[in-house]
């Protein structure tokens, strides 16, 4: 992927504040919207705040989203939108409820209604959104999240074939929510594993992208304040649950950490290693980079050493993998693949659902076939 060109997603707004204030004007032109979120939420403090802001202009709700935006619930909420007419989605939750809302807007536009034709949308990893500059589609999302994930920010979307085990990616340069809004307040019902684990998934951004072999000064320079943003709030985080100061800066952080891919610069064997866990096991996001990114960190160390001691210093010294799973203990998190169930017997078959393709492809130290996949997975023991 070329670092001589940068592209901007179709975002048209970042607002930060409470989502009874900021909400309502990115409504202000519609009639008819859905809120979709996740049944853990439907009953919480914020689905409520978000209803009240949405109004009389809330024609349905879809609850259903499952982890990894399964294709039985994405056609599911396509058929609403449908159904409903909506003319704008709220997404509410983290990344499998945006993600999932993204490609059921997507097969809206694009006519699918069935399997088939939504297991068609699927594109290689790698691909880029086309641009944007044509009529906008209808309809367009708001994100309101509640992890640390960045969906809400990236105009790939993933979701999964549930029946092949496998993750899929939609690429499309509207799929990216019209608007983000960014409530620290959002965060608060979010549990801690999920909130923290999706905050690593942050750092995994950051990390891929500033030991990346192929670099952009753009890309560098927020992936570097993200982590050190990171690095602060997410402890701050764990001593104190109440600290909106610290959400509200581990949300800026998160939006940093996305926007290196902007430039170009590509993601590596975590991110790849994490969509095999994800989608033949359904390891959580976060959990994936909790497990993943220490150990591809140990393995890249022959060719990014330098670029790793930089991302150690601000994680509190040591080698870039040893500071990793240091930070993400301190958490209370995992990183072992025994910690989420897999046992050392079922590398070989994880390592197997590699397709050659990226982010794995775009490692910094090259992954040559499945043995090196699986010599990563044993660092995770």
């Amino acid at each position: 992927m070329s670092t001589h060109i940068h592209l901007w997603p179709a975002q048209q707004r970042v607002r930060t504040g409470p989502v009874a204030e900021a909400l309502p004007p990115e409504l202000g032109d519609c009639r008819r919207v859905l809120l979709a979120t996740t049944r853990s939420l439907a009953r919480s403090r914020i689905a409520e705040a978000v209803r009240a802001a949405i109004g009389d202009r809330l024609v349905g709700e879809f609850a259903a989203m499952r982890a990894h935006s399964p294709v039985e619930d994405v056609l599911a909420l396509a058929g609403l939108l449908r159904e409903s007419g909506a003319e704008r989605v709220v997404a509410l939750g983290g990344g499998s409820v945006i993600d999932g809302s993204k490609v059921a807007c997507r097969a809206l536009w694009a006519g699918v209604a069935d399997r088939a034709g939504l297991l068609g949308l699927a594109v290689s990893r790698g691909a880029e959104a086309e641009g944007w500059d044509a009529r906008e589609p209808s309809p367009r999302i708001v994100a309101v999240p509640t992890t640390l994930s960045a969906a809400e920010f990236a105009p790939h979307a993933g979701y999964t074939d549930l029946e092949a085990g496998r993750k899929l990616r939609a690429v499309q340069a509207s799929q990216v929510p019209r608007a983000v809004v960014l409530d620290p307040a959002a965060t608060l019902e979010t549990p801690a594993e999920l909130l923290l684990s999706s905050g690593i998934r942050a750092v995994d951004h950051a990390v891929e992208r500033l030991c990346a072999r192929v670099r952009a000064p753009f890309s560098d320079a927020v992936s570097r304040q993200a982590l050190t943003m990171l690095a602060e709030a997410l402890p701050a985080i764990r001593r104190d649950p109440a600290d909106l100061a610290a959400r509200s800066a581990a949300q800026q952080a998160m939006w940093l950490s996305i926007m290196g891919g902007w430039s170009g610069v590509p993601t590596g064997a975590s991110h790849g290693i994490g969509y095999i866990l994800g989608g033949a096991r359904g390891v959580p996001h976060g959990i994936t980079s909790c497990l993943g990114l220490p150990a591809v960190m140990q393995w890249n160390e022959p060719v990014n050493a330098a670029q790793q001691r930089e991302v150690a210093a601000i994680l509190g010294g040591g080698s870039g993998h040893e500071a990793l799973r240091r930070f993400i203990r301190g958490l209370g998190l995992p990183t072992t693949l025994a910690e989420v169930g897999i046992a050392e017997a079922e590398i070989e078959g994880l390592a197997a659902r590699w397709d050659g393709g990226p982010p794995i492809a775009t490692n910094p130290r090259p992954v040559q076939g499945t043995e090196d996949v699986a010599a990563i997975l044993r660092l995770m023991r």
